[in-house]
């Protein structure tokens, strides 16, 4: 399937984005830190602007995957960018991967595999109709608000996560509008997207997410914060999918295999989160005896 392909494309450029701009930024001295000539240093790294380059495929890939396939089953796949981003940033970085890593990439992959053949998304539009998208932002500001304001009010890890769950509730929203937006252009040529409030709306709402995820990070471990972003992207995508969109999942008793899809996928990303490569700590490079 189409979506499915772009969807992994999607995850893997952002997975090696996230590594080449990682290994760019340090190259570049810590006296460079917080500081405008930060980027002016980067932009003569050329992993960095291969970085960037992949982000912009990556963009792509995720609107053409919105565009032909449903949100709830092109979001969940996601999941795998963290274990692609730590797999790709080994190799780059020669550093020897663990067996618990090695696990741990095995549990979220199979946790992926089983919920998407138990809930088997699919049907649905490629745009929202009439006064729906007003409901769902306001229930959206709403359960937004909520969230942020209980974080405000936690400390440390309890915040990192759930500030993750808010940027992981702003990251769905991007993408159900990316892909009313796609709709449109289908619909209506170049003209109704550029015209349309919900490519605009893609835009803010992607930067408010990018925001929250930052304080996020900046609030606990990534351990804390993984999880919620992960999952909750996940399953705020379905909902969309199946109130705007008109999507189907199956329910019943394959909620137990789903269930059980979740537990593997949470326990992954733990591990994965908690892992050398994730943190920044992995030993140096390997190098080759002459």
């Amino acid at each position: 399937m189409i979506s499915v392909l772009f969807a992994i494309l999607t995850a893997i450029s952002n997975g090696a984005a996230s590594v080449l701009q990682r290994r760019a930024a340090r190259t570049v001295p810590d006296s460079k830190a917080m500081h405008l000539s930060l980027i002016g240093q980067l932009l003569r790294r050329r992993l960095w602007l291969a970085g960037i380059g992949l982000v912009i495929v990556a963009a792509v890939c995720q609107a053409t995957a919105l565009a032909t396939g449903p949100i709830s089953l092109v979001q969940p796949i996601f999941v795998i960018e963290l274990p692609a981003t730590l797999l790709l940033a080994g190799f780059v970085m020669r550093v020897r991967i663990s067996r618990t890593v090695w696990y741990a990439v095995i549990a979220v992959t199979a946790g992926l595999a089983l919920g998407m053949a138990s809930a088997a998304p699919g049907g649905g539009t490629t745009s929202v109709t009439g006064a729906a998208w007003f409901t769902a932002l306001v229930l959206t500001g709403i359960f937004e608000a909520v969230v942020i304001a209980v974080a405000l009010s936690a400390r440390r890890n309890l915040r990192g996560a759930l500030l993750g769950l808010a940027a992981a509730c702003g990251y769905s929203l991007t993408a159900a509008l990316m892909k009313d937006a796609m709709g449109r252009l289908t619909g209506g040529g170049a003209e109704a997207l550029f015209t349309s409030w919900q490519l605009y709306a893609t835009a803010a709402a992607g930067v408010g997410s990018l925001f929250l995820l930052q304080n996020a990070l900046q609030a606990g471990v990534l351990a804390a914060v993984q999880p919620p972003l992960t999952l909750g992207d996940a399953l705020i995508s379905v909902v969309y999918g199946v109130t705007l969109f008109g999507e189907k999942v199956r329910t019943g008793w394959w909620l137990l295999p789903e269930l059980v899809a979740l537990v593997l996928i949470a326990l992954g990303c733990v591990h994965l989160a908690r892992s050398p490569l994730a943190s920044g700590t992995a030993p140096p490079p390997e190098r080759k005896l002459r």
